[in-house]
Formats: structure tokens, C-alpha cells, sequence
């Protein structure tokens, strides 16, 4: 085995070791490095495989780093993506399990459900917009295995771009009646404002973010589906989140996504909700939101 194997090996069975026994690891950049894009994308591979052999479903993919102030503090000229599953999910759940968490925060986001394969070579914009059946409010609940936050990219792209769980709201509209780039959006945690932001914080538009992540995608070989979920990126700074808040976004002209979060010991009854919501003032991303 190689030296660069052996790495892998030993950085998927910390993150993986952290994720089972719900305690936060170090780092992995002493085996995968900052910006070895490859190297931690191996990881991340090899960690989505050994959950697809345990029966993981996959049902999309979560775009990350899209904010240029955020690429330039890691480095980066590019944004990241990670794996969604099945499992994380839980747009139907009673209340957001803490339990399956580790240090989890929310962001804002706009998902995309696809209504046909992205899998040609000349994809542009006007093709990732005739694949997108429709646009959904999102939270997405990002958490990263790595302890306090303290990643790299090199950390975050190997821990699956530092996913968790995501909620999708009941809003639906086609691209036709919502135009992403314009939206603006606002984020509450309890009744009180935590985040603003609009599209245009997502690489100038979420569109963008879709159109990088289906021509990465095809070029690895592993296209976008029909029928896939894509999560945008933040459309502003996200917040952590504790036991029993509860987290609502507005995101105008599509509506809005409330999850209550559970208390960890008796997990609570509160359900998810979606409603159509008002406009929001434009708001600069956070620069130390990594994703």
C-alpha cells in the first residue's frame, strides 16, 4: 500500500470513528493536507462507498464554498460538494434529531430537484435551468466531524463538505415563476434574526453553483439524475443551532422552511412548516461561513 493510500485509509477510519461514536476528531489534514483536492476527495469517495455497501441511498448532492470571500480565505478558486443520502432527510421529521448530531449550525439555502439527467458535454446555464423541475426552500444543518470547526479545505472536502441533515419546504415552483439570483433572504433562530443574504451571494447566482457542480459531476463520471436533490450553497451566514431552537427562513418569492430542532434527551413534537414569505434587505455573507 502506498504512503498516500495509507492516508485515506487512516483519515476515513477518524472521520468515520468520530461520526459512530459522536465525538468530534482532530483534524485530517496531517494525513490529507489543506489543498489536496484529490487526495480529499478520495476520502470523501471512499467514505460514500462504505456507506452505499451498508444500504445508503443517494439522493442528490450539497454545493459548498460558493462564497468568494470564503474561496479566498481557504485558497480556493472553486467551490466544493459533498453527498447527500437518503437518510439525511428529514423534511418529514417531527423535530431535527440532535442526537445524530455532533457541533451542528443552519443555513438558508434553495434547493433544486432535477427533472432530467445532466450528463451532456456542453452544459452551459441554459441547459442546468431546463434540467431543474423546480426550486424548494432549504436548511441546510451542516456539521462537521472535525472538533471546533477547525478545518481546511483539505479537512472540509474529506468530511463530505461537512454535511449533516437538510429540510426541504413545501414550497414548489418552477424556474419560470422564481428567478434565484433575485431572492433575498433572512434567517431566524427563535424569533430572531441571525442571517441575511440574496442569490447573488452564491457565486453571483445559485444557477452558477448548479451549472459547477453538474460539469464536476459529469467529468468525474458520476452525472446529476433526475429526480436528484441539489442544495445551492448559503444565501447568507449560517448559525449554530442547539437543542430545542427553532430555525425559520424566509426566502422571497419561494417561501419559507421552519425546522424545530429536538431537545437531546426527549426528543420533542414539533413539526416542520412552510409558508410563502416576504422580501428581505441584501445582506454581505459572513467570510468565516465555510460553506
Amino acid at each position: 500500500m502506498s504512503e498516500r493510500e495509507k492516508a485515506i485509509a487512516a483519515a476515513v477510519e477518524r472521520l468515520e470513528t468520530a461520526a459512530a461514536e459522536r465525538r468530534p476528531c482532530a483534524p485530517v489534514r496531517d494525513l490529507v493536507g489543506t489543498a489536496d483536492v484529490a487526495t480529499a476527495y478520495a476520502v470523501q469517495r471512499r467514505l460514500t462507498e462504505r456507506r452505499l455497501a451498508a444500504g445508503a441511498v443517494v439522493t442528490g448532492r450539497k454545493i459548498g464554498l460558493t462564497s468568494p470571500a470564503v474561496q479566498r480565505q481557504l485558497g480556493v478558486d472553486q467551490p466544493d460538494f459533498g453527498v447527500l443520502f437518503a437518510d439525511m432527510d428529514v423534511s418529514g421529521e417531527a423535530a431535527v434529531p440532535m442526537a445524530r448530531l455532533l457541533q451542528p449550525k443552519a443555513e438558508a439555502e434553495i434547493a433544486f430537484v432535477l427533472a432530467a439527467d445532466l450528463d451532456e458535454e456542453d452544459l452551459d446555464l441554459a441547459a442546468v435551468r431546463a434540467a431543474v423541475a423546480y426550486a424548494a426552500p432549504a436548511l441546510e444543518i451542516v456539521d462537521s466531524r472535525v472538533a471546533d470547526w477547525d478545518i481546511t479545505l483539505g479537512d472540509t472536502v474529506a468530511d463530505n463538505a461537512s454535511s449533516g441533515l437538510y429540510v426541504l419546504g413545501e414550497s414548489r415552483l418552477p424556474l419560470g415563476e422564481f428567478e434565484p439570483r433575485e431572492t433575498v433572504m433572512r434567517m431566524y433562530v427563535d424569533g430572531a434574526l441571525v442571517s441575511e443574504g440574496d442569490g447573488a451571494a452564491c457565486l453571483g447566482d445559485p444557477l452558477n453553483a448548479l451549472l459547477w457542480l453538474a460539469r464536476t459531476a459529469r467529468t468525474l463520471g458520476d452525472p446529476l439524475r433526475a429526480g436528484q436533490v441539489v442544495l445551492s450553497g448559503a444565501l447568507g451566514p449560517m448559525a449554530v443551532v442547539t437543542p430545542g431552537v427553532t430555525v425559520r427562513a424566509e426566502i422571497s418569492g419561494l417561501g419559507q422552511v421552519t425546522a424545530t430542532f429536538s431537545d437531546e434527551a426527549t426528543s420533542t413534537d414539533r413539526t416542520t412548516s412552510t409558508d410563502q414569505a416576504p422580501c428581505a434587505d441584501q445582506h454581505d455573507k459572513d467570510p468565516k461561513d465555510p460553506s
